[in-house]
């Protein structure tokens, strides 16, 4: 003799809805109060650069730049929190095939020795370019 609840399998939306959550793996791009207005900020509080020495989704920050200026890197696509926008962001391959996170086409960054929730880094000239803070906007911070 067969029950109803045996002849019929737990709920497939379940199945699927635990698989999306297992493979969302990409960073988390958010933004929060700086200095220098509403900035971006990565899902731990680590404030995210951009290289103006690179105008196209190229990265050109390897070696020792990279050292200081790790690229914000994902395992899968990056995920738009709280006033980031969704069609800014984007991801770009690295030469050690790694995938680094852009927004408005900008290859991001962290700055190596910086805390977390903090902006110390705007403006800095280092590695033939200008590293700037990243506004919701896409656009370095003035």
């Amino acid at each position: 003799m067969t029950s109803e609840d045996s002849m019929h399998p737990a709920s497939d939306a379940m199945t699927v809805e635990s698989a999306a959550t297992r493979s969302s793996t990409g960073v988390t791009i958010t933004t929060a109060g700086s200095d220098f207005g509403e900035v971006l900020f990565d899902g731990t509080g680590q404030a995210i650069y951009l290289f103006d020495k690179e105008t196209t989704t190229v990265p050109d920050c390897y070696g020792d730049c990279a050292v200081a200026w790790p690229p914000v890197l994902t395992e899968g696509s990056p995920v738009a929190g709280a006033g980031t926008m969704t069609d800014l962001l984007g991801t770009t391959p690295r030469t050690d095939g790694s995938t680094q996170v852009t927004y408005a086409g900008h290859p991001l960054y962290y700055y190596a020795h910086e805390g977390k929730n903090v902006v110390t880094c705007h403006n800095v000239s280092e590695f033939g370019g200008l590293w700037l803070v990243v506004t919701p906007t896409g656009q370095a911070a003035a």
